[in-house]
């Protein structure tokens, strides 16, 4: 992982070394090593000692710099280099509401003094609020007193910001106006001494600087809430790497700030009737997760996993970490070169586009949240960098959150259900993602989402914008007693974020319809049973298949870069044949006699409509409605009917993995004794069908008319 955050200005690479331009404090580092051969450099080159693994560094008598040869490390290597920097941070410290307690009770001075701090701090926050209220003016001051807030958390400190940032995740505590601008909380903070943050590697890392680094930037690169971050130079190759150094004495404030908020927590459960989540373990679960994010080796492990997980396309990149250089403080971690996402006018300089950028970020984030549901939490713009090749590179994974395995098939079954317009099985989904609890009565929470999604929903789901999509579920979590999990605020928040980003390129830009790729190959391709059950909502309604969904899901599914038809295929396949599936053939066999028919009529109709005009009266004789006695109106349904299953057919055969033997299955499939019993029905119900049909024209030919007048 690496935490850089674009080029900085006063660092510059060159040929023979490492520059320093604009610092301010160049002659105040004692600790500053910079490698360069040229003598009138400000620090003296000092020399690189071979590594024990095998990486020698060969340098020559000439001005060139030293020529850097790796050797390939083995999984063995890397597991011992990570269990060395797991004993380094074998005293990391685990969130427990017992323990602080117990340390910040015993120090009531200290703890008054910032209590005092931060009442001040909100006391008159809280006084403006409830003068609005008695004005009648809440809702009229909403978005000012929004802003009033995140201004007060960023003067509290790291923790308070931190807070800001979960609240902003959370629709069913906030209001629209609140979670908008507290989502704008950011993590810059004054930076701390260079000195502390190089004292802290040498004390964790138990090595002098030097002997670790040929140099280091003079300044830190970025600063945020919990740390800072130096771009260096590893002393054993030349490796370019960041190094994130945790801020001094922030566990200490952390600790003391959540001791006190557990207090107010506390409160609020105890009297605060209308606040029905649990807000003391709403606290525990987030100071839990930010007690986590101050364990480096942990944000280690959380970037060697998502890379292992999601670096496996071509355009995503996730930075290796050095573990003989990481600890519980200290993380050392790729140099990635980029650009931040929000800077279009930089990204396109390059040649490159944000809108392929964020439709790689989408991709990636839905892969994250619903196959394997270990996801990255925080995908602001500066976590998110364009690199120079046209890579996504994803950065700091101290904030990460997993979707459970049942959620991951409930959030696809909200989709189709959403896209079905059923709104009380989008509310009793609401079940099985954990909102609510089995107690309570969905009736009343069913005409506010057919409310919102019936006035949202002017066209198709795809067009919806997710902001609006956001705010609107937002406002119905607000009024009624959800209780949102943890995973599923920082999903709306991912998406937001992504969706953010591409609106600077183009407005009219639809994350939704970016995601519906996705979504239809999943539904296609996925065996799992609750998918197939959400596939077959989909494509049936009232006993009739409807074809359109079928070939919609296909043009759809095929636009997604792993979607195979292969895969679509079987799995229907296997559904179809299952014992259970009785309810399902029936519907099969009725529309496989419909398609069939409609074949079988429509080469009737073209061979019909081939035929010269003297030929047509010898052959078939009527009313003049078609070698069928068809109406017009029926006759172009049973076309569209026969088209629609040709395009679909064609749609399977344009697909990059179609081959004709996908159809042994079939063949296989067919040769059972169910399948032949399902042929046979099939066969039977078309032809008496067609038979019908000729019966009909039969009579009509005999039946003396004007136009047609028996001789």
């Amino acid at each position: 992982m690496s935490l850089v955050v674009g080029q900085s200005p006063r660092l510059t690479l060159t040929g023979d070394g490492v520059s320093l331009r604009n610092s301010r404090r160049n002659g105040e580092k004692s600790k500053l090593f910079l490698v360069n051969q040229r003598r009138s450099t400000r620090a003296a080159l000092v020399q690189a000692k071979p590594r024990e693994d095998g990486v020698v560094a060969s340098s020559s008598p000439s001005s060139k710099p030293p020529v850097i040869q790796y050797r390939r490390a083995d999984l063995a290597d890397d597991l011992q280099a990570e269990a060395r920097a797991l004993s380094r941070a074998v005293d990391a410290s685990v969130y427990s509401p017992e323990l602080i307690a117990k340390k910040h009770g015993s120090q009531p001075l200290k703890a008054l003094r910032r209590s005092l701090e931060i009442l001040s701090a909100l006391a008159g926050f809280a006084l403006k609020l409830g003068i609005d209220q008695r004005q009648g003016k809440l809702e009229v001051n909403m978005k000012k007193r929004a802003g009033e807030l995140r201004r007060i958390f960023t003067r509290l400190g790291p923790t308070f910001v931190k807070l800001g940032q979960g609240l902003s995740t959370r629709p069913d505590l906030c209001p629209p106006d609140y979670l908008e601008e507290l989502a704008e909380l950011q993590d810059a903070l004054p930076t701390f001494p260079d000195a502390e943050a190089f004292a802290c590697i040498e004390r964790e890392l138990d090595s002098s600087l030097e002997s670790i680094f040929s140099s280091v930037s003079p300044e830190p690169i970025a600063a945020a809430s919990l740390g800072q971050v130096y771009k260096a130079h590893l002393r054993y190759s030349g490796q370019v790497v960041a190094v994130k150094v945790q801020r001094p004495g922030i566990e200490e404030a952390i600790g003391l700030d959540f001791y006190l908020i557990r207090g107010v927590g506390k409160l609020i459960n105890k009297y605060a009737d209308f606040i029905t989540t649990d807000v003391l373990a709403l606290i525990d679960e987030f100071a839990s997760r930010v007690y986590q994010e101050l364990n480096y080796v942990q944000e280690a492990q959380n970037a060697r996993r998502f890379k292992k997980l999601y670096a496996d396309k071509a355009d995503v990149l996730v930075p290796d970490i050095f573990w003989d250089y990481t600890s519980r403080k200290v993380l050392t971690m790729e140099w990635v070169e980029g650009t931040k996402l929000n800077e279009q006018v930089a990204i396109e300089s390059q040649g490159l586009k944000v809108l392929d950028l964020v439709n790689t970020g989408i991709q990636c984030s839905l892969r994250q949240l619903l196959e394997y549901g270990f996801f990255h939490a925080d995908p602001h713009p500066g976590n998110l960098l364009a690199t120079p090749d046209g890579k996504l590179a994803f950065l700091d994974f101290g904030m990460m959150s997993e979707t459970p395995e049942e959620a991951r098939y409930a959030i696809i079954g909200h989709v189709v259900h959403l896209v079905n317009r059923d709104y009380e099985a989008m509310a009793r989904d609401y079940y099985a993602l954990k909102f609510l609890s089995p107690d309570v009565d969905v009736t009343p929470i069913v005409p506010a989402l057919r409310d919102f999604f019936d006035d949202a929903l002017t066209y198709t789901v795809s067009e919806l914008n997710f902001k609006t999509l956001v705010d609107g579920l937002g406002a119905v979590f607000y009024q009624y007693p959800f209780n949102v999990p943890p995973y599923y605020a920082l999903i709306l928040r991912s998406l937001t974020v992504l969706e953010g980003l591409a609106l600077y390129a183009d407005p009219n830009f639809k994350v939704l319809a970016a995601s519906y790729p996705y979504f239809a190959k999943r539904l296609l391709t996925d065996p799992n049973p609750y998918l197939r059950d959400a596939l077959i909502e989909l494509l049936f309604k009232d006993g009739k298949f409807r074809w359109n969904r079928l070939e919609n899901l296909l043009q759809q599914g095929s636009k997604d870069r792993d979607f195979s038809a292969k895969e679509a295929l079987q799995p229907v396949l296997k559904l179809l044949l299952d014992p259970n599936g009785e309810e399902l053939r029936l519907l099969v066999i009725k529309e496989a006699v419909r398609v069939s028919e409609a074949i079988a009529l429509g080469t009737v109709v073209d061979t019909y409509n081939s035929m010269p005009v003297f030929l047509r009266s010898l052959v078939f004789s009527g009313n003049g409605n078609g070698p069928l006695a068809m109406s017009a109106g029926e006759m172009e349904s049973t076309l569209e009917l026969r088209d629609q299953v040709s395009r679909i057919w064609s749609l399977l055969q344009s697909s990059d993995s179609f081959d004709p033997a996908i159809l042994q299955p079939i063949v296989q499939v067919l040769q059972q004794p169910e399948a032949r019993r399902l042929g046979g029905r099939v066969a039977g119900g078309v032809g008496q069908r067609l038979a019908a049909r000729f019966l009909q024209q039969l009579l009509r030919a005999t039946t003396p008319s004007s136009s047609s007048p028996i001789p």
